[in-house]
């Protein structure tokens, strides 16, 4: 059996990705923040940790609570989108660094933290929850603090995918497309439901020589 632990899944694109897994007969572990996102993963049967993935201490501390099993497949989705609508002239720095914390180096943690347990599986995948906002091809220069962490997470995963290649660990940054969740808003295209199967899709099919790539849920490439 296989088994996937994800992040940031007590609500949103997390909670969809555990109850479609669990669907599918994985093992499934999630990490959540409070009472509310360990009762959403009780009733698809998913295993809850009580996380918060900017606690660097406490985020080390998870290979002990895994008792080293092993994780096919490791999901860095627990991310924040931060002060909506500052630009340049009105940014607000405290609130800036608290999205790098979470979003990228939260990741990193996790990932630092997990890295064997991934090693011992049999699928060996990494999966960052990235954003079509962190292309720096693409840029419009919007939202420029959310989309500055997830560059700097696509950055991440690109270097992991080299680090842990010895190690026949794939590495991926995914875009979830544009998702009616409350960090999307309800004015966003694209049900929950829809972007995590494209993705559990393409997280199945993955293959070593896709390590390192930016895809979005549809499987295309993103241009960095």
């Amino acid at each position: 059996m296989s088994t996937i632990l994800i992040t940031g899944a007590g609500r949103g694109l997390g909670l969809e990705f555990a109850r479609q897994y669990a669907e599918q007969g994985w093992t499934v572990i999630g990490t959540v923040r409070n009472a509310a996102g360990e009762a959403g993963l009780a009733k698809i049967g998913a295993r809850a940790i009580r996380l918060d993935v900017s606690d660097f201490p406490r985020v080390k501390r998870l290979p002990q609570e895994l008792g080293g099993a092993p994780l096919d497949v490791l999901l860095c989705n627990a991310g924040v989108i931060g002060r909506r609508g500052t630009g340049l002239g009105s940014f607000d720095y405290a609130d800036w660094e608290a999205l790098l914390r979470v979003n990228l180096l939260g990741a990193a943690a996790v990932i630092e933290a997990l890295a064997e347990n991934v090693a011992a599986s049999s699928r060996k995948t990494v999966a960052v929850m990235s954003s079509r906002l962190g292309s720096i091809g693409e840029t419009s220069g919007m939202t420029l603090p959310y989309a500055s962490s997830k560059a700097a997470l696509n950055l991440l995963a690109k270097g992991l995918a080299a680090t842990l290649e010895p190690r026949g660990v794939i590495v991926v940054a995914l875009s979830p497309g544009w998702v009616k969740t409350d960090m999307g808003g309800a004015g966003a295209p694209l049900a929950p439901e829809a972007s995590v199967r494209g993705l559990r899709k393409l997280i199945d099919g993955l293959r070593r020589e896709d390590s390192g790539k930016f895809l979005s849920y549809d499987g295309s490439s993103i241009p960095w």
